[in-house]
């Protein structure tokens, strides 16, 4: 079956592909020929995954999911939360998005972080929502030169790793995107 990633992050993408059975095409954004970024206007995590599948379903009527991911940091209040992508600005860049973080957490003893994901499947005319959450905290300088994101100044709970410095198929086991995954797998193992 064919089932569309509202994503062209082709980090996210393979992440996610090495996880799904064999039975499902995993095809980007690029692969439909969706070319246009699409708005993630919501004020929620939630919203903008629902944004992002509802419109690849309501522009080429495919079945599709689209995820949306922050770290929350709980001294900021849970910032830089749905704006993590662009917490520096809108260029989006990864290691000025974890400078400012860095800088934001200077001299603060409280580093307790977690990463949230939903996931939002559009499928037979439903839409279901999938939630990972790993808890962990932020480091103080950058570690590891694997994953992408925040993921060189997050260590998950019960680990001395960041997920920067740990193989893609290890993280994938514990991160918040890959418990929303496997919730989604199940679903579709069942459900299809």
């Amino acid at each position: 079956m064919k089932l569309v990633f509202a994503s062209n992050n082709k980090n996210k993408i393979a992440e996610i592909k090495q996880m799904l059975p064999e039975s499902i095409d995993l095809l980007s954004l690029e692969d439909i020929g969706c070319t246009e970024d699409i708005p993630e206007t919501a004020d929620t995590i939630e919203g903008n995954a629902i944004l992002k599948a509802n419109y690849v379903t309501e522009k080429f009527g495919l079945p599709c999911f689209a995820d949306d991911t922050g770290l929350e940091v709980e001294i900021l209040n849970g910032a830089p939360g749905v704006y993590s992508a662009r917490y520096a600005g809108v260029q989006k860049n990864a290691d000025d998005n974890m400078n400012k973080l860095l800088k934001s957490l200077e001299n603060k003893t409280n580093r307790k972080a977690q990463f949230k994901t939903i996931i939002a499947l559009n499928i037979n005319n439903k839409q279901h929502l999938f939630e990972g959450i790993i808890k962990g905290e932020i480091i103080t300088e950058k570690k590891g030169s694997k994953g992408f994101g925040y993921d060189p100044i997050f260590i998950p709970e019960g680990f001395s790793k960041t997920f920067a410095e740990m193989e893609m198929s290890d993280k994938a086991k514990l991160s918040h995107r890959g418990i929303a995954t496997r919730k989604l797998i199940s679903y579709l193992k069942v459900n299809l």
